[in-house]
Protein backbone atom coordinates (compact mmCIF):
# COMPACT_ATOMS: atom_id res chain seq x y z
CA UNK A 1 0.00 0.00 0.00
CA UNK A 2 1.43 3.21 -0.81
CA UNK A 3 1.97 6.17 1.58
CA UNK A 4 -0.85 8.33 0.18
CA UNK A 5 -3.40 5.48 0.73
CA UNK A 6 -2.77 5.14 4.67
CA UNK A 7 -5.59 6.50 6.18
CA UNK A 8 -5.57 6.79 9.90
CA UNK A 9 -7.91 3.76 9.59
CA UNK A 10 -5.77 2.19 7.33
CA UNK A 11 -2.78 2.26 9.86
CA UNK A 12 -4.63 1.81 12.70
CA UNK A 13 -5.97 -2.01 10.77
CA UNK A 14 -2.33 -2.50 9.63
CA UNK A 15 -1.59 -2.14 13.55
CA UNK A 16 -4.41 -4.42 14.93
CA UNK A 17 -3.37 -7.42 12.88
CA UNK A 18 0.15 -7.32 15.35
CA UNK A 19 -0.56 -5.35 18.65
CA UNK A 20 -3.48 -6.47 20.82
CA UNK A 21 -4.90 -3.08 22.77
CA UNK A 22 -3.73 -0.15 22.82
CA UNK A 23 -6.33 1.95 20.55
CA UNK A 24 -5.06 5.39 21.92
CA UNK A 25 -1.47 5.00 21.35
CA UNK A 26 -2.23 3.69 17.66
CA UNK A 27 -4.69 6.07 16.95
CA UNK A 28 -2.05 8.89 18.15
CA UNK A 29 0.40 7.75 15.91
CA UNK A 30 -1.62 6.76 13.05
CA UNK A 31 -3.15 10.68 13.26
CA UNK A 32 0.73 11.83 12.99
CA UNK A 33 1.90 9.68 10.12
CA UNK A 34 -1.03 10.63 8.01
CA UNK A 35 0.01 14.39 9.00
CA UNK A 36 3.21 13.71 7.17
CA UNK A 37 1.64 13.41 3.98
CA UNK A 38 -0.72 16.40 4.48
CA UNK A 39 1.76 18.68 5.36
CA UNK A 40 3.68 17.66 1.96
CA UNK A 41 0.19 18.53 -0.09
CA UNK A 42 0.08 21.96 1.78
CA UNK A 43 0.89 24.93 -0.78
CA UNK A 44 2.20 28.21 0.27
CA UNK A 45 4.57 29.56 2.64
CA UNK A 46 2.54 28.11 5.82
CA UNK A 47 4.06 25.03 4.57
CA UNK A 48 6.69 25.34 6.51
CA UNK A 49 5.36 26.48 9.89
CA UNK A 50 3.57 23.01 9.76
CA UNK A 51 5.77 21.34 12.56
CA UNK A 52 5.36 17.39 13.60
CA UNK A 53 3.63 16.44 16.45
CA UNK A 54 6.05 14.40 18.42
CA UNK A 55 4.86 11.77 20.87
CA UNK A 56 5.76 10.21 24.26
CA UNK A 57 4.52 6.42 24.72
CA UNK A 58 4.32 6.03 28.39
CA UNK A 59 4.21 2.54 29.44
CA UNK A 60 5.26 -0.69 31.03
CA UNK A 61 7.86 -2.87 29.23
CA UNK A 62 6.21 -5.29 26.83
CA UNK A 63 2.76 -3.54 26.05
CA UNK A 64 3.23 -2.56 22.55
CA UNK A 65 5.91 0.62 22.31
CA UNK A 66 8.40 -0.97 20.59
CA UNK A 67 6.24 -3.71 18.56
CA UNK A 68 4.41 -0.04 17.09
CA UNK A 69 7.53 1.27 16.41
CA UNK A 70 8.99 -2.01 14.54
CA UNK A 71 5.28 -1.82 12.86
CA UNK A 72 5.53 1.74 11.81
CA UNK A 73 8.68 1.18 10.19
CA UNK A 74 7.19 -1.24 7.31
CA UNK A 75 4.31 1.03 6.78
CA UNK A 76 5.74 4.54 6.75
CA UNK A 77 7.06 4.08 3.25
CA UNK A 78 10.02 6.42 4.68
CA UNK A 79 13.24 6.61 6.36
CA UNK A 80 12.85 5.08 9.81
CA UNK A 81 15.32 4.91 12.94
CA UNK A 82 14.74 3.57 16.24
CA UNK A 83 17.23 4.31 18.40
CA UNK A 84 18.00 3.95 22.54
CA UNK A 85 18.69 7.46 24.18
CA UNK A 86 20.45 5.63 26.89
CA UNK A 87 23.07 4.90 24.10
CA UNK A 88 24.09 7.85 23.88
CA UNK A 89 26.06 10.58 26.46
CA UNK A 90 26.91 14.29 26.32
CA UNK A 91 29.42 15.96 24.24
CA UNK A 92 32.28 15.79 25.87
CA UNK A 93 32.13 12.65 27.27
CA UNK A 94 33.07 9.18 25.80
CA UNK A 95 30.40 7.62 23.69
CA UNK A 96 27.78 8.13 20.37
CA UNK A 97 26.54 12.04 20.27
CA UNK A 98 23.43 12.58 19.30
CA UNK A 99 23.69 14.30 15.75
CA UNK A 100 25.00 10.58 14.98
CA UNK A 101 20.95 9.93 15.18
CA UNK A 102 20.08 11.64 11.66
CA UNK A 103 23.61 10.67 10.09
CA UNK A 104 22.14 6.99 10.60
CA UNK A 105 18.43 8.20 9.16
CA UNK A 106 20.25 9.64 6.05
CA UNK A 107 22.60 6.72 5.56
CA UNK A 108 19.39 4.27 5.55
CA UNK A 109 17.25 7.01 3.19
CA UNK A 110 20.51 6.62 0.70
CA UNK A 111 19.85 2.95 1.23
CA UNK A 112 16.49 3.21 0.56
CA UNK A 113 16.74 5.59 -2.90
CA UNK A 114 19.75 3.65 -3.82
CA UNK A 115 17.74 0.40 -3.98
CA UNK A 116 14.62 1.64 -5.35
CA UNK A 117 16.61 3.09 -8.18
CA UNK A 118 18.82 -0.17 -8.53
CA UNK A 119 15.49 -1.92 -8.81
CA UNK A 120 14.31 0.26 -11.43
CA UNK A 121 17.30 -0.44 -13.61
CA UNK A 122 17.58 -4.23 -12.65
CA UNK A 123 16.03 -5.13 -16.23
CA UNK A 124 19.13 -2.77 -18.29
CA UNK A 125 21.73 -4.15 -15.70
CA UNK A 126 21.27 -7.61 -16.52
CA UNK A 127 21.21 -7.39 -19.60
CA UNK A 128 24.35 -5.23 -19.58
CA UNK A 129 25.90 -8.38 -17.50
CA UNK A 130 24.32 -10.79 -19.90
CA UNK A 131 26.96 -9.38 -22.69
CA UNK A 132 29.60 -9.71 -20.22
CA UNK A 133 28.68 -13.18 -19.75
CA UNK A 134 28.94 -14.20 -23.55
CA UNK A 135 32.40 -12.16 -23.62
CA UNK A 136 33.63 -14.67 -21.18
CA UNK A 137 32.10 -17.38 -22.92
CA UNK A 138 33.20 -16.22 -26.33
CA UNK A 139 36.24 -14.15 -25.63
CA UNK A 140 36.54 -11.34 -28.70
CA UNK A 141 39.42 -12.00 -31.15
CA UNK A 142 42.54 -10.62 -31.35
CA UNK A 143 42.54 -9.25 -35.82
CA UNK A 144 45.87 -6.97 -35.28
CA UNK A 145 47.46 -9.76 -38.10
CA UNK A 146 44.37 -9.79 -39.72
CA UNK A 147 43.41 -8.76 -43.68
CA UNK A 148 40.20 -6.59 -44.50
CA UNK A 149 38.34 -9.11 -46.09
CA UNK A 150 39.31 -12.23 -43.17
CA UNK A 151 38.23 -9.92 -40.75
CA UNK A 152 35.01 -8.85 -42.17
CA UNK A 153 34.17 -12.55 -42.78
CA UNK A 154 35.66 -13.97 -39.22
CA UNK A 155 33.13 -10.51 -37.96
CA UNK A 156 29.96 -12.05 -39.23
CA UNK A 157 30.95 -15.65 -38.01
CA UNK A 158 32.09 -14.41 -34.88
CA UNK A 159 28.24 -12.48 -34.63
CA UNK A 160 26.45 -15.63 -35.66
CA UNK A 161 28.17 -17.87 -33.00
CA UNK A 162 27.46 -14.90 -30.60
CA UNK A 163 23.94 -14.90 -31.63
CA UNK A 164 23.63 -18.40 -31.06
CA UNK A 165 24.93 -18.73 -27.60
CA UNK A 166 22.87 -15.58 -26.59
CA UNK A 167 19.86 -17.36 -27.40
CA UNK A 168 21.12 -20.55 -25.27
CA UNK A 169 21.82 -18.37 -22.16
CA UNK A 170 18.12 -16.52 -22.26
CA UNK A 171 16.91 -20.53 -22.39
CA UNK A 172 19.66 -21.32 -19.22
CA UNK A 173 21.31 -23.68 -20.94
CA UNK A 174 24.71 -22.72 -19.34
CA UNK A 175 23.42 -21.22 -15.80
CA UNK A 176 26.02 -24.06 -14.11
CA UNK A 177 28.79 -23.83 -16.40
CA UNK A 178 31.84 -22.22 -14.44
CA UNK A 179 33.89 -19.25 -15.73
CA UNK A 180 36.66 -17.18 -14.46
CA UNK A 181 35.64 -13.63 -13.94
CA UNK A 182 37.50 -10.27 -12.21
CA UNK A 183 36.05 -9.02 -9.12
CA UNK A 184 37.24 -5.66 -8.08
CA UNK A 185 37.93 -5.96 -4.25
CA UNK A 186 38.70 -2.52 -2.02
CA UNK A 187 42.25 -2.22 -0.79
CA UNK A 188 41.51 0.50 1.55
CA UNK A 189 42.33 -0.53 5.30
CA UNK A 190 40.03 2.36 6.49
CA UNK A 191 38.26 0.22 9.73
CA UNK A 192 42.10 -0.72 10.69
CA UNK A 193 42.91 2.72 10.50
CA UNK A 194 39.76 4.93 12.62
CA UNK A 195 37.62 1.67 13.37
CA UNK A 196 34.36 1.65 12.77
CA UNK A 197 33.11 4.13 15.57
CA UNK A 198 35.59 6.56 14.10
CA UNK A 199 34.23 6.42 10.83
CA UNK A 200 30.60 6.33 12.08
CA UNK A 201 30.81 9.36 13.96
CA UNK A 202 32.62 11.52 11.42
CA UNK A 203 30.74 13.99 9.21
CA UNK A 204 32.61 13.34 6.20
CA UNK A 205 33.00 10.45 3.55
CA UNK A 206 36.58 9.17 4.76
CA UNK A 207 36.22 6.11 2.46
CA UNK A 208 35.36 8.34 -0.48
CA UNK A 209 37.91 10.80 0.59
CA UNK A 210 40.95 8.07 0.15
CA UNK A 211 39.75 5.93 -2.30
CA UNK A 212 42.31 7.42 -4.70
CA UNK A 213 45.16 6.60 -2.37
CA UNK A 214 43.50 3.05 -1.81
CA UNK A 215 42.76 1.63 -5.45
CA UNK A 216 40.71 -1.18 -5.48
CA UNK A 217 42.09 -4.62 -6.68
CA UNK A 218 41.18 -7.03 -9.02
CA UNK A 219 40.47 -10.72 -8.24
CA UNK A 220 40.23 -13.85 -10.28
CA UNK A 221 36.93 -15.87 -9.21
CA UNK A 222 35.67 -18.77 -10.43
CA UNK A 223 31.94 -19.24 -10.05
CA UNK A 224 28.72 -20.86 -12.22
CA UNK A 225 26.86 -18.37 -15.34
CA UNK A 226 24.23 -17.59 -13.07
CA UNK A 227 26.66 -16.44 -9.71
CA UNK A 228 28.30 -14.43 -12.26
CA UNK A 229 25.03 -12.71 -13.63
CA UNK A 230 24.38 -11.65 -10.11
CA UNK A 231 27.67 -10.41 -9.49
CA UNK A 232 27.67 -8.50 -12.74
CA UNK A 233 24.05 -7.30 -12.35
CA UNK A 234 25.07 -5.37 -8.83
CA UNK A 235 27.71 -4.24 -10.55
CA UNK A 236 26.18 -2.38 -13.79
CA UNK A 237 23.35 -1.20 -11.70
CA UNK A 238 25.62 0.75 -9.48
CA UNK A 239 26.98 1.92 -13.01
CA UNK A 240 24.11 3.47 -14.00
CA UNK A 241 22.35 4.75 -10.94
CA UNK A 242 23.53 8.50 -10.40
CA UNK A 243 24.85 8.69 -6.94
CA UNK A 244 24.11 13.03 -6.77
CA UNK A 245 20.77 12.02 -7.65
CA UNK A 246 19.85 9.73 -5.24
CA UNK A 247 21.94 11.84 -2.30
CA UNK A 248 19.76 14.47 -3.14
CA UNK A 249 16.54 12.80 -3.17
CA UNK A 250 18.12 10.61 0.02
CA UNK A 251 18.47 13.94 2.25
CA UNK A 252 14.61 15.16 0.51
CA UNK A 253 12.99 12.44 2.32
CA UNK A 254 14.73 12.46 5.89
CA UNK A 255 13.79 16.29 5.82
CA UNK A 256 10.27 16.25 4.36
CA UNK A 257 8.95 12.73 6.24
CA UNK A 258 11.63 10.93 8.37
CA UNK A 259 11.16 9.19 11.22
CA UNK A 260 13.20 8.79 14.46
CA UNK A 261 11.78 6.03 17.41
CA UNK A 262 13.68 7.15 20.21
CA UNK A 263 13.26 4.33 23.12
CA UNK A 264 13.65 4.56 26.66
CA UNK A 265 13.80 8.39 26.68
CA UNK A 266 13.19 7.52 30.71
CA UNK A 267 16.82 6.56 30.98
CA UNK A 268 17.96 10.04 30.35
CA UNK A 269 15.54 11.74 32.69
CA UNK A 270 16.87 13.05 36.08
CA UNK A 271 14.38 12.26 39.18
CA UNK A 272 14.38 14.50 42.18
CA UNK A 273 16.54 11.89 44.24
CA UNK A 274 19.34 12.34 41.43
CA UNK A 275 19.92 16.15 42.57
CA UNK A 276 23.66 16.52 43.49
CA UNK A 277 24.75 13.11 41.94
CA UNK A 278 27.65 13.96 39.53
CA UNK A 279 27.52 11.68 36.76
CA UNK A 280 23.67 11.78 36.04
CA UNK A 281 24.03 15.11 35.33
CA UNK A 282 25.36 13.52 32.01
CA UNK A 283 21.42 12.55 31.40
CA UNK A 284 20.57 15.94 31.30
CA UNK A 285 23.26 17.05 29.17
CA UNK A 286 21.99 14.41 26.65
CA UNK A 287 19.12 15.91 26.77
CA UNK A 288 20.23 19.29 26.21
CA UNK A 289 22.56 18.11 23.31
CA UNK A 290 18.62 16.27 21.77
CA UNK A 291 16.98 19.14 21.48
CA UNK A 292 18.08 21.23 19.19
CA UNK A 293 17.86 17.76 16.75
CA UNK A 294 13.92 17.78 17.86
CA UNK A 295 13.39 21.62 17.63
CA UNK A 296 14.92 21.46 14.37
CA UNK A 297 18.99 22.24 13.30
CA UNK A 298 21.35 21.71 10.81
CA UNK A 299 23.40 18.48 10.84
CA UNK A 300 26.45 17.95 8.26
CA UNK A 301 26.13 14.54 7.58
CA UNK A 302 28.76 12.51 4.74
CA UNK A 303 25.74 13.22 2.21
CA UNK A 304 25.38 17.05 3.21
CA UNK A 305 23.88 19.09 5.57
CA UNK A 306 20.51 17.68 6.33
CA UNK A 307 17.74 20.10 7.98
CA UNK A 308 15.90 18.41 11.30
CA UNK A 309 12.93 20.56 11.36
CA UNK A 310 10.12 18.25 9.91
CA UNK A 311 11.61 15.22 11.37
CA UNK A 312 8.98 13.46 13.34
CA UNK A 313 10.14 12.32 16.61
CA UNK A 314 8.53 9.78 18.43
CA UNK A 315 9.47 8.89 21.98
CA UNK A 316 8.82 6.03 24.20
CA UNK A 317 9.46 4.69 28.24
CA UNK A 318 8.04 2.93 30.72
CA UNK A 319 8.89 5.82 33.46
CA UNK A 320 8.94 3.02 36.54
CA UNK A 321 11.24 6.22 38.43
CA UNK A 322 10.86 9.13 36.74
CA UNK A 323 7.94 10.66 35.10
CA UNK A 324 7.87 13.37 31.60
CA UNK A 325 8.17 16.06 34.02
CA UNK A 326 11.38 15.11 35.14
CA UNK A 327 12.70 15.88 31.35
CA UNK A 328 13.50 19.43 30.52
CA UNK A 329 10.76 21.94 30.14
CA UNK A 330 12.30 22.96 26.72
CA UNK A 331 12.65 18.98 25.63
CA UNK A 332 8.88 18.30 27.28
CA UNK A 333 7.59 21.34 25.19
CA UNK A 334 8.89 19.53 21.88
CA UNK A 335 6.68 16.42 22.53
CA UNK A 336 3.32 17.69 23.01
CA UNK A 337 1.45 14.45 22.29
CA UNK A 338 1.40 12.14 25.46
CA UNK A 339 0.08 8.72 25.19
CA UNK A 340 -0.07 6.65 28.05
CA UNK A 341 -0.46 2.77 27.07
CA UNK A 342 -2.63 0.07 29.52
CA UNK A 343 -0.90 -2.87 31.49
CA UNK A 344 -1.60 -6.36 30.09
CA UNK A 345 -3.99 -8.70 31.95
CA UNK A 346 -5.15 -12.60 31.29
CA UNK A 347 -7.72 -11.32 28.63
CA UNK A 348 -5.01 -9.29 26.53
CA UNK A 349 -3.28 -11.92 27.00
CA UNK A 350 -5.12 -14.85 25.54
CA UNK A 351 -5.42 -12.52 22.34
CA UNK A 352 -1.98 -12.05 22.02
CA UNK A 353 -1.53 -15.67 22.02
CA UNK A 354 -4.10 -16.41 19.44
CA UNK A 355 -4.80 -13.07 17.05
CA UNK A 356 -1.73 -11.21 15.74
CA UNK A 357 -0.50 -12.83 12.51
CA UNK A 358 2.71 -13.03 14.06
CA UNK A 359 1.25 -14.80 16.91
CA UNK A 360 3.62 -17.35 19.64
CA UNK A 361 1.36 -20.25 19.23
CA UNK A 362 1.28 -19.86 15.14
CA UNK A 363 4.98 -19.29 16.02
CA UNK A 364 5.54 -22.37 17.38
CA UNK A 365 3.04 -24.78 15.49
CA UNK A 366 5.12 -23.43 12.01
CA UNK A 367 8.29 -24.78 13.51
CA UNK A 368 7.31 -28.07 14.85
CA UNK A 369 5.26 -28.28 11.38
CA UNK A 370 9.21 -28.42 10.00
CA UNK A 371 9.50 -31.59 11.86
CA UNK A 372 5.88 -32.84 10.31
CA UNK A 373 3.76 -32.69 13.78
CA UNK A 374 0.82 -30.92 14.24
CA UNK A 375 1.00 -28.80 17.56
CA UNK A 376 -2.60 -27.59 18.98
CA UNK A 377 -3.32 -25.82 22.10
CA UNK A 378 -7.07 -26.35 23.49
CA UNK A 379 -8.37 -22.98 24.28
CA UNK A 380 -8.67 -24.08 28.02
CA UNK A 381 -4.92 -24.30 27.92
CA UNK A 382 -4.21 -20.78 26.61
CA UNK A 383 -6.65 -19.66 29.04
CA UNK A 384 -4.07 -20.85 31.62
CA UNK A 385 -0.98 -20.02 29.95
CA UNK A 386 -2.37 -16.40 29.93
CA UNK A 387 -3.43 -16.70 33.89
CA UNK A 388 -0.21 -17.73 35.12
CA UNK A 389 1.80 -15.28 32.95
CA UNK A 390 -0.52 -12.21 34.73
CA UNK A 391 0.49 -14.15 37.96
CA UNK A 392 3.80 -14.20 37.38
CA UNK A 393 3.63 -10.63 36.43
CA UNK A 394 1.91 -10.07 39.41
CA UNK A 395 4.58 -11.26 41.90
CA UNK A 396 7.62 -9.92 39.98
CA UNK A 397 8.89 -7.54 37.76
CA UNK A 398 5.87 -7.11 35.61
CA UNK A 399 7.37 -7.44 32.18
CA UNK A 400 4.19 -7.12 29.97
CA UNK A 401 3.93 -9.63 27.08
CA UNK A 402 7.60 -11.06 27.34
CA UNK A 403 6.66 -13.47 30.19
CA UNK A 404 4.04 -15.17 27.44
CA UNK A 405 8.13 -15.81 25.61
CA UNK A 406 9.63 -17.83 28.65
CA UNK A 407 6.55 -19.35 30.22
CA UNK A 408 5.70 -21.06 26.56
CA UNK A 409 9.87 -21.60 26.28
CA UNK A 410 9.47 -23.48 29.50
CA UNK A 411 5.95 -25.37 28.52
CA UNK A 412 7.59 -26.87 24.80
CA UNK A 413 11.37 -27.57 25.79
CA UNK A 414 10.94 -30.52 26.33
CA UNK A 415 8.82 -31.48 23.47
CA UNK A 416 10.94 -28.94 21.50
CA UNK A 417 13.86 -31.79 22.46
CA UNK A 418 12.77 -34.57 22.05
CA UNK A 419 10.70 -34.30 18.65
CA UNK A 420 13.56 -35.00 16.46
CA UNK A 421 14.10 -38.63 18.01
CA UNK A 422 10.56 -39.75 17.79
CA UNK A 423 8.30 -40.71 15.76
CA UNK A 424 5.47 -37.99 16.60
CA UNK A 425 2.17 -37.26 14.25
CA UNK A 426 0.35 -34.81 16.67
CA UNK A 427 1.08 -32.99 20.24
CA UNK A 428 -1.91 -31.44 21.95
CA UNK A 429 -1.60 -29.06 24.65
CA UNK A 430 -4.20 -28.99 27.51
CA UNK A 431 -5.09 -27.64 30.41
CA UNK A 432 -3.74 -30.78 32.66
CA UNK A 433 -0.49 -30.24 30.73
CA UNK A 434 0.06 -26.97 31.42
CA UNK A 435 -0.71 -27.07 34.89
CA UNK A 436 1.48 -30.49 35.63
CA UNK A 437 4.46 -28.67 33.67
CA UNK A 438 3.98 -25.07 35.39
CA UNK A 439 2.08 -24.73 38.42
CA UNK A 440 4.47 -25.50 40.73
CA UNK A 441 7.05 -23.31 39.39
CA UNK A 442 4.44 -20.59 39.48
CA UNK A 443 3.88 -21.26 43.46
CA UNK A 444 7.39 -21.28 44.38
CA UNK A 445 8.86 -17.61 43.63
CA UNK A 446 12.15 -18.53 44.20
CA UNK A 447 12.36 -21.56 41.56
CA UNK A 448 9.71 -18.85 39.11
CA UNK A 449 11.84 -15.76 39.51
CA UNK A 450 14.67 -17.76 38.08
CA UNK A 451 12.50 -20.10 35.64
CA UNK A 452 9.84 -17.46 34.55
Amino acid sequence: MKQKELTPRDIVKELDAYIVGQDKAKKAVAISLRNRWRRQHVKGAIKEDILPNNIILIGPTGVGKTEIARRLSGLAHAPFLKVEASKFTEVGYVGRDVESIIRDLTNISVNLVKAERIQEVKDQAENMANERILDHLLPPRDLSKTTASSIEKSGEQFQRTRDKLKEMLKKGEFENRVIEITVKQSNMPVMQIFGPAGIEEMGFNITEMLSGAFPKKKKSQRVTVDEARKIFTQEEAQKLVDIDVVTKEAIRRVEESGIVFLDEIDKIASGSSDSGRGPDVSREGVQRDILPIVEGSDVQTRYGVVKTDHILFISAGAFHMTKPSDLIPELQGRFPIRVELDSLGKDEFVKILKNPRNALLKQYTALLRTENVKLKFEDDAVEEIAQLAAEVNEKMENIGARRLHTILTTLLEEILYRVPDKKINEVTITRKVVQEKLSDIVKDRDLSRYIL
